[in-house]
């Protein structure tokens, strides 16, 4: 007896059927008229209050559809929020909601199907659920054997296409296949990657895979409506929609039922760059938005922590938390009515508390019922300050937040982060955030830099002076050169850049090792003549101990300010310490700097995606190494599998002590990337496997069987990843691996001929059934190489001999631009170029890089003409729209529709035009871009 396998509609309508008995009303809904239609009748429903009985007349209706059809998708999550007053036909004015965000169980839950809209193309949507009417969380389905990141790929296209009108209210999409179900905010189309789609979990951090556990939980009507409601964020920085993780949301909620019910303190451990900004700024918010609370005070620990929160906060709230530039600000704010939620520091606060004149005026808040949340709370928290400030406010709860929690094994003293905050109120450890890929793993490296002689004679001494071998001029020497002879290799040819933090300060060396080290870069990068930036940063003790004969360190930073000047045309000094700082984050984020020098500086608290690799030449331990380790992990993209560490000290025993301290006793393999030796076999072991389906690049090109096809796929797509890791070694040479280079790069445009094959949107099988290849995505971010760029390739056409090898030479080059993600759509340009312009370039002796550069102008050029030619856009406005973008990376659509020189098109028609134009404009600045 067969057993029918579960099709896409089998699934379907089970999801339905689920929601039913949930509580959903299931309404037939087959095209956007009825959509329409519904809506009214659910708004009605839901202000029935306000509208005092009397139904929308089709004229006011027909308004509140315009209002809410303007706008982008960010817009559009703001009124969703928001209320809108319309004047109404007989006189009156009457605000509407659109969501009950205060009682969020009482908004009206429906779902439908299969509803059919018509823009550009017919799409069916496969299951809508609908909130009052609009269409807020939409799930698209794939069979079992079909990886959700095609159910994925399709919301992408869609979001393309025809998510419009009431669909640009989704707020949430569902992706599943039965089997693997994730979730992930709505957002612009270029913004969205598969990379940021979560996982739900239960309160132990399990994912639930299963699109039944996942509805049971997660689309609980009020759940889902609360998720809604209280647990995304409208970053008003990039415009984009937020939603919570579940480990964040159930910290947020336990921290508000311990505030808010239980009265009683707590603290959330949540792995260092797991969101903890994010989930401390929604507690914040949402207990500050209760009015039994007076005010939530904010608390970190340095200054620059506190700029760097309210720039945080400010994208998630604008002007909606009081910050304070000094503590006569600080006062001023706790006793104004307005501003529940500070940000200060912990500094300013005690202070506030203890110096005579301010703690008098506070005198009258502080039986107020005041929230103390403190960031961080691994640091400094346990002191004097912490305990006067909860001394000084008897009605106040505390609530720390932190990474790296102090525990009796890394205390240091009689003080852990319980005895100061009570209860642990959430966890989410470093294994379950590298598990769920919101952080990296890490690769050490360790380097022993000290070798004793063999024929040493062991001698019982009192003591050694380790600090005098470790800073000895030799082994400064060798380690200066490694870090620069690894750069590239780690950095991934600078697409990245490092941190190299130094020894710590003793009694003897006050700032340990780093004006040595300053000084032997800067040496170095002369010799070898390189462009490479480094600059440093750290703090000075006003009566450090040093050498007469020797200069101070802050005139040394004074000096080394003076080369960041001339670097980047800067008036620093220290007299200006923290602006400097704020400009060296910044220049890190954005890597303009290659190399930092710190000391204890930028380990804690700074978070740069663009940042994979920390050299260490100190002791760390416990919650500073991880702290330290962490600053490198942050997700980026493909290319940054991991966060590289390089340690010159024998940290081996700490590492596995703080892994171990920190991940609760889990598999340090799960932390830790395998070693160079471990990925080669591993390399080898998937090469022989692939080898067994085919014995070369060319034997692909020959597969007939989708299978095979999908094999091969799925097969390389492991070397793919293995590969990019070994990347980042030094010792990495192909000579290990069981495949020439060339043979590896043959591979590469097999597979990405195949990929190309299908097409974006899968492509049929030879049966013309739909084809296997929809079962499996590709991994393409992996194969870009920084090293193969326009220069290189001029370079070679520079040098090449036009009359003996020209065409054999061009089809390497065409061949190596296919096989670099970043330059295959540049091919038929680079064509033209050779069939066009190299003869005359020679003939003349031309410089063949400017040529190249008049030759993209004038392509660009024409490429505008000819775009303004076909849509019939008005020339003047056309290139203000084009200097605009260039200027902001940012398409001004009512600037598109100014253009048109036809002013009469339907609403629909012009709709799609902008669209058509927005996205030529975009191809052309892809096209012509070679930076």
């Amino acid at each position: 007896m067969s057993v029918d396998v579960e099709s896409e509609a089998m699934l379907e309508d089970k999801f339905i059927e689920q929601l039913k008995g949930m509580g959903y009303e299931f309404i037939k809904i087959n095209n956007e008229e009825q959509l329409n239609a519904n809506f009214k009748l659910q708004l009605e429903k839901l202000n029935k209050k306000e509208l005092k009985g009397n139904p929308l007349t089709d004229d006011e209706f027909k308004r509140i559809l315009i209002y809410l059809d303007s706008g982008s998708i960010f817009d559009k999550a703001d009124k969703l929020r928001d209320e809108y007053t319309i004047k109404r036909d007989d006189g009156t004015s009457v605000s509407i909601k659109f969501l009950n965000q205060k009682d969020w169980c009482k908004n009206i839950f429906q779902v439908s199907n299969q509803i059919t809209m018509r823009y550009k193309h017919k799409t069916r949507y496969d299951v809508t659920i609908l909130i009052n009417g609009l269409p807020l969380v939409q799930a698209e389905l794939k069979r079992r054997s079909v990886a959700i990141s095609e159910a994925f790929n399709q919301v992408k296209r869609y979001m393309k296409t025809s998510y419009k009108n009431l669909f640009g209210y989704i707020q949430i999409f569902i992706i599943s296949n039965g089997l693997e179900t994730k979730y992930f905010a709505n957002a612009r189309p270029s913004e969205v990657n598969f990379g940021f789609t979560f996982y739900w979990k239960n309160k132990e951090n399990k994912n639930i895979h299963s699109l039944q556990e996942f509805t049971e939980d997660f689309l609980e009507p009020c759940n889902i409506a609360k998720m809604i409601s209280k647990f995304m964020v409208l970053n008003e920085s990039s415009k984009e929609l937020m939603v919570l993780r579940a480990y964040q949301k159930y910290a947020v909620d336990a921290v508000l039922e311990q505030a808010l019910e239980h009265k009683k303190n707590g603290y959330v451990y949540h792995t260092t760059g797991s969101g903890k900004t994010l989930t401390s700024f929604k507690v914040s918010q949402l207990l500050s938005e209760d009015s039994s609370i007076y005010k939530v005070i904010f608390v970190v620990d340095r200054r620059d922590l506190n700029d760097q929160t309210n720039k945080e906060f400010n994208k998630f709230c604008p002007k909606c938390i009081g910050t304070s530039e000094h503590t006569g600000a600080l006062v001023k704010n706790l006793l104004s009515n307005k501003n529940p939620l500070i940000t200060t520091t912990i500094q300013k606060l005690a202070i506030a508390v203890n110096r005579k004149h301010t703690k008098k005026q506070l005198e009258k808040i502080k039986d107020e019922n005041i929230i103390l949340i403190f960031d961080e709370c691994h640091r400094s928290q346990f002191g004097k300050m912490q305990q006067d400030i909860s001394n000084f406010f008897k009605n106040s709860l505390s609530y720390g937040f932190t990474g790296t929690p102090i525990f009796r094994e890394n205390a240091f003293g009689n003080k852990t982060t319980k005895m100061i905050f009570g209860d642990r109120l959430h966890t989410y450890m470093i294994k379950d955030a590298i598990a769920d890929h919101n952080v990296l793993g890490f690769s050490i490296d360790y380097y022993n830099t000290i070798k004793a002689h063999e024929d040493i004679v062991d001698e019982k001494v009192k003591s050694i002076k380790i600090n005098e071998a470790y800073g000895h001029p030799e082994r400064l020497n060798l380690i200066v050169d490694h870090i620069l002879d690894s750069y590239n290799s780690k950095t991934k040819d600078r697409e990245f850049n490092a941190i190299f933090a130094v020894s710590q300060k003793t009694q003897d060396n006050p700032t340990g090792f780093i004006h040595d080290y300053y000084k032997l870069f800067k040496e170095k990068i002369k010799e070898r003549n390189l462009d490479f930036k480094v600059a440093t940063i750290f703090t000075y003790a006003p009566n450090e101990k040093f050498d007469d004969r020797e200069k101070h360190s802050q005139e040394l930073l004074d000096e080394y300010m003076a080369d960041y000047n001339e670097m980047f045309g800067t008036n620093f000094d220290t007299e200006t310490m923290g602006e400097y700082h704020r400009d060296v984050c910044k220049r890190m984020k954005t890597r303009e700097i290659d190399l930092l020098l710190v000391i204890n500086m930028f380990l804690t608290g700074f978070d740069s995606k663009k940042l994979n690799t920390l050299y260490v030449d100190k002791n760390l331990e416990y919650h500073g190494l991880l702290q330290a380790f962490s600053r490198t992990n942050r997700i980026y993209n493909d290319r940054k599998s991991h966060g590289n560490i390089i340690c010159y000290r024998p940290l081996h025993d700490q590492v596995d002590a703080a892994l171990t301290l920190f991940s609760n006793n889990a598999p340090l393999e799960d932390i830790l990337l395998p070693t160079y030796e471990a990925l080669v076999k591993t390399f080898n072991s998937d090469l022989k496997e692939l080898y067994k389906l085919v014995k070369s690049a060319q034997e692909v090109y020959e597969l007939q069987s989708e299978t095979k096809k999908k094999d091969f796929v799925l097969g390389f797509k492991k070397l793919l990843q293995t590969k990019n890791k070994l990347d980042t070694f030094v010792e990495f040479t192909f000579d290990d691996l069981n495949i020439e280079e060339q043979e590896y790069e043959d591979f590469t445009g097999a597979y990405l001929n195949i990929k190309e094959s299908i097409g974006p949107d899968g492509g049929d099988g030879p049966d013309g059934g739909i084809s296997i290849l929809d079962d499996i995505d590709f991994e393409l971010d992996l194969l870009r190489n920084d090293k193969i760029n326009v220069d290189y390739i001029l370079e070679l056409l520079e040098n090449i001999n036009i009359t003996d090898d020209y065409e054999k030479e061009k089809e390497k080059i065409i061949k190596m631009m296919k096989n670099t993600v970043n330059l295959r759509s540049k091919i038929k340009l680079m064509e033209k170029f050779m069939d066009e312009e190299i003869n005359r370039i020679r003939d003349n002796n031309l410089n063949i890089k400017e040529e190249f550069d008049n030759f993209v102008n004038s392509e660009r050029r024409q490429a505008i003409c000819d775009l303004i030619d076909e849509e019939q856009l008005s020339e003047e406005i056309t290139r203000e729209l084009l200097s605009e973008y260039e200027f902001s990376d940012k398409i001004d659509e009512d600037l598109i529709e100014e253009a048109f020189k036809d002013k009469d098109l339907l609403f629909i028609d012009k709709m799609d035009k902008i669209d058509r134009v927005k996205e030529e404009i975009l191809e052309i600045f892809r096209l012509f871009d070679f930076e």
